[in-house]
C-alpha cells in the first residue's frame, strides 16, 4: 500500500504519552510483581490506550500508535527486576533502594537488551515462522483501530475483549468465579494432580500459538505432573505432614520446576547453536542494509557506528555501577567488576536469543523468565566461586559467611534480568511493527525511551511499596505487621538459590536431571525432523516449568484452534465442490474473526489485570472487591468451570460462523 505522504510515527508526543503510560503500567507491574509474584504485560493495554488518547487529539495514525505501544511495553517489562533488587534487602546488604544505582543497572540492561534484539530480529521475526501471539493480537488491534469501526473482524474484537473482561473482572476481582480447576489424586503414596487455569487469555494465546508449541508444552506439563511429581511423592518423605495437594505443590515447586530449569539451559544453548547462522546473516544483512542508499526505513535498524556507541555507554554504565557497589567496602575489585560485565555481555546475549525465541512460541506472558534468572543465578555464582579460587576476588567478598559474594551476585543478576525481560518483549513490539509497516530503528528508538522512562520510575516505585509493607522476613522498622508484608517469591527464591551455592548446599541433582532431559529432547526433535514433524525442545522444556494452570490452558487453546480451522477448511473444501465461488475469501474472513476473537480475549484480559492491580496497589489489597466469602468454595469452581466452557463454545460457534460480513 502506498500514500501520499508519509504517515506520522515517532512523534513528541508519542513519546510524551508513551511515557505517561510508563508509569502507570511499571509502577502496577512491581507491586503486582512483588505480590503474587506475577506481571501482565503491557503492549495491548498500552495499544488500545493510545489508540483512544491520540484518537481524541487527532491525526492519530497506526505507526504512531504503534511506537506508543513499543515505548510503553520496554518500560512495563523492565519492572521485571523485582525479581532481583528486593534481594538485596532480604539479604541485609541494603536498608533502601538507591536511586541511581537501581535505575542505573535497570537502564543499561534495558538498553543491553534493545541492543541484542536489532541482530536478532532479521533471524527471529523477519526470516521466521514462529507465531508471536501477543505480538500477532496487537497488530490485530492496531489495524483495527485505524479501520472505520464497522467491520465483523472489528466487532470480534470487542466482542473478545468485553467477555473476557467481565469473565476476569469476576475472577479475579469479586472472585465468584474460580480461576482455577484442580484435582488431586493418590495412587498409593504417589499423588497425581491436574490442573488447568480458567484464563481467556491463554486460550486466545494457545490460538494464535499453533498446534506444534501447544503441543510441546502439554508434553512437559505431562511430564512433570505425570511422571515427575508422583515419582517424588512416592518416594521423597513428607515430615511436615502437608496434605496431598499440597505436598503435590510442594515437590513440583522445589524439585520438578528445577528441572524445567535445567532443561531450558540445554534447550537455549542448542537453539542459539541453530541461530548462530541466521543471526550471522542478518548480521551481514543489517550491515549491507546500512550502506545501501536505496534501503527503505521499512527495512532499516540503528547504524551499527550507534549501535557501537550504545554497547560502549551500556559498558561504562554496567561497569561504572559495579565498581560503585564494591569499591566502599572491597580492594583490587577490578577483576570482578570485568569478569562481571563480560558476563551480563556474553551470557545476556545468549538469553536474548533463548528468551526472543520461547516468546515467539508462547508469547512474552507466558515465557519463564524466571527460569532463565535462576540459570543465570547459578552460573554467575559459579563464575564468582571460579575467580575466587584464582585469587582475582576481593577477600571482602568471601567474608562474613559470603555475604558480600551474594549480593553481587544479586546485582549482576538485576542486569541480566533487565537483559532478558527486554529481550523477550521487545522481540514482540518488532513483530506486531513488522506486520503494520514500522520503520524498526524508529521503533528501537522508542524502545530506548522506554528503558530510560521505565529505569527512573522503578527506583522510588521499590521504596514506596518496601516502607509501606515491607518484604516477608525483612521490615524497613520494627513494630509493622507482617501479615501485609509483600511476599516477594522470585527475589527470596533467588536469594536461597546464591546463598546455597555459596554455602555449597544447593541440591544439584533437579538441574542435573534437566540438562540430560533437554539432551535427550534435542536428540528427539532432530529425529522427528527427519520424518518431517517436529517437537520443539525450548517448548517441551518451558512446559516443565511453568505452572499447569499456564501449560495446560494454552494447549487446550491450541487444540482448540487447530480443530476449528480444519473444521473450516473441510467445510470449505465441500463448498468448493458444490459451487466453486468465495471460498478462498470466506475462508480468509473466518480465520480473520477467529484471529480477532482470540486477540480479544488477550485484550480483554489485559486491560482488566491493568485496572485490578491499579485498584489494588491503592488499596493496598488484592481482595478488596472479593464477595468470595459468602459463598461455597465448590460453588466458585463449579460456576467458574461451566461459564469458561460455556465461553468457549461461543467462541467456536462464532468462529465456524460462514456468511458475508454484515
Amino acid at each position: 500500500m502506498t500514500h501520499s505522504s508519509p504517515l506520522r510515527e515517532l512523534t513528541l508526543r508519542g513519546l510524551i504519552l508513551g511515557a505517561l503510560i510508563t508509569v502507570v503500567f511499571t509502577a502496577s507491574n512491581v507491586y503486582l510483581g512483588l505480590r503474587i509474584g506475577l506481571t501482565f504485560a503491557s503492549s495491548i493495554p498500552a495499544a488500545v490506550i493510545s489508540m483512544a488518547v491520540l484518537k481524541a487529539l487527532g491525526k492519530g495514525t497506526i505507526l504512531e500508535n504503534n511506537m506508543v505501544q513499543s515505548q510503553a511495553s520496554a518500560a512495563g517489562t523492565l519492572s521485571c527486576v523485582f525479581a532481583t533488587f528486593p534481594g538485596l534487602i532480604m539479604t541485609g546488604i541494603w536498608s533502601s533502594f538507591p536511586f541511581w544505582q537501581t535505575a542505573g543497572l535497570s537502564l543499561a540492561g534495558g538498553i543491553a537488551g534493545v541492543l541484542f534484539t536489532i541482530p536478532l530480529r532479521r533471524a527471529l521475526v523477519t526470516e521466521s515462522s514462529l507465531p508471536y501471539p501477543e505480538g500477532v493480537a496487537a497488530a490485530e488491534i492496531l489495524r483495527a483501530g485505524a479501520e472505520d469501526g464497522n467491520s465483523r473482524s472489528l466487532g470480534a474484537l470487542i466482542s473478545g475483549s468485553v467477555v473476557a473482561a467481565l469473565f476476569t473482572f469476576a475472577s479475579n476481582g469479586l472472585r465468584v468465579l474460580a480461576d482455577t480447576v484442580t484435582v488431586t489424586t493418590s495412587a498409593g503414596a504417589a499423588v497425581f494432580q491436574a490442573s488447568g487455569g480458567l484464563s481467556l487469555a491463554l486460550i486466545g494465546a494457545g490460538y494464535l500459538v499453533g498446534l506444534a508449541g501447544g503441543l510441546a508444552m502439554l508434553l512437559g506439563c505431562i511430564l512433570a505432573w505425570g511422571l515427575g511429581v508422583p515419582w517424588l511423592t512416592a518416594y521423597m518423605p513428607n515430615p511436615d505432614h502437608l496434605s496431598a495437594a499440597d505436598f503435590a505443590q510442594s515437590m513440583w515447586l522445589h524439585k520438578v520446576r528445577f528441572i524445567g530449569a535445567g532443561a531450558i539451559a540445554m534447550a537455549s544453548v542448542w537453539t542459539l547453536v541453530e541461530l548462530m547462522g541466521p543471526v550471522a546473516r542478518g548480521l551481514r544483512s543489517m550491515i549491507m542494509a546500512s550502506r545501501d542508499p536505496l534501503t527503505t526505513d521499512r527495512d532499516r535498524d540503528l547504524s551499527p557506528r550507534m549501535l557501537g556507541l550504545l554497547l560502549l555507554v551500556t559498558v561504562l554504565l554496567l561497569g561504572g555501577f559495579f565498581a560503585a557497589f564494591l569499591a566502599p567496602v572491597a580492594h583490587g575489585i577490578w577483576p570482578a567488576v570485568i569478569a562481571a560485565v563480560a558476563f551480563c555481555v556474553v551470557f545476556g546475549f545468549i538469553m536474548a536469543a533463548a528468551c526472543g525465541y520461547m516468546a515467539g512460541i508462547v508469547g512474552s506472558s507466558s515465557s519463564p523468565i524466571s527460569g532463565i534468572v535462576i540459570i543465570a543465578a547459578v552460573l554467575s555464582a559459579l563464575m564468582i566461586m571460579g575467580l575466587e579460587t584464582l585469587g582475582l576476588m576481593p577477600a571482602e567478598l568471601m567474608a562474613n559467611n559470603q555475604k558480600l559474594a551474594i549480593g553481587f551476585t544479586i546485582l549482576l543478576l538485576s542486569a541480566i534480568t533487565a537483559i532478558a525481560a527486554i529481550s523477550n518483549d521487545n522481540l514482540q513490539d518488532l513483530k506486531t511493527g513488522q506486520l503494520v509497516g514500522a520503520s524498526p530503528w524508529k521503533q528501537q528508538v522508542a524502545l530506548i525511551a522506554g528503558c530510560v522512562v521505565g529505569a527512573a520510575v522503578i527506583p522510588p516505585v521499590l521504596n514506596i511499596l518496601y516502607q509501606a509493607y515491607g518484604f516477608a522476613g525483612a521490615m524497613p522498622r520494627p513494630g509493622m505487621d507482617p501479615s501485609h508484608a509483600l511476599s516477594a517469591p522470585q527475589p527470596a527464591l533467588i536469594s536461597l538459590i546464591a546463598k546455597g551455592i555459596f554455602t555449597q548446599s544447593l541440591d544439584w541433582s533437579m538441574l542435573s536431571v534437566g540438562i540430560g532431559l533437554g539432551i535427550g529432547l534435542v536428540i528427539l526433535d532432530l529425529l522427528l525432523r527427519r520424518r518431517k514433524l517436529s517437537l520443539p525442545p525450548l517448548g517441551v522444556a518451558v512446559g516443565i516449568y511453568l505452572p499447569p494452570s499456564v501449560s495446560v490452558t494454552l494447549a487446550v487453546g491450541a487444540i482448540m484452534g487447530w480443530l476449528l480451522k480444519r473444521r473450516m477448511a473441510k467445510s470449505h473444501a465441500q463448498t468448493v465442490s458444490s459451487s466453486g465461488t468465495q471460498t478462498e475469501a470466506a475462508t480468509e474472513h473466518d480465520t480473520s474473526v477467529g484471529t480477532m476473537l482470540a486477540s480479544g480475549f488477550i485484550v480483554g484480559e489485559s486491560l482488566t489485570g491493568v485496572a485490578l492491580a491499579i485498584f489494588s496497589g491503592a488499596l493496598g489489597k488484592d481482595d478488596a472487591l472479593s464477595i468470595a466469602s459468602w459463598l461455597p468454595t465448590s460453588t466458585t469452581t463449579l460456576m467458574g468451570f461451566l461459564v469458561f466452557c460455556g465461553i468457549c463454545f461461543w467462541f467456536s460457534r462464532m468462529v465456524l460462523k460462514t456468511g458475508p460480513s454484515s
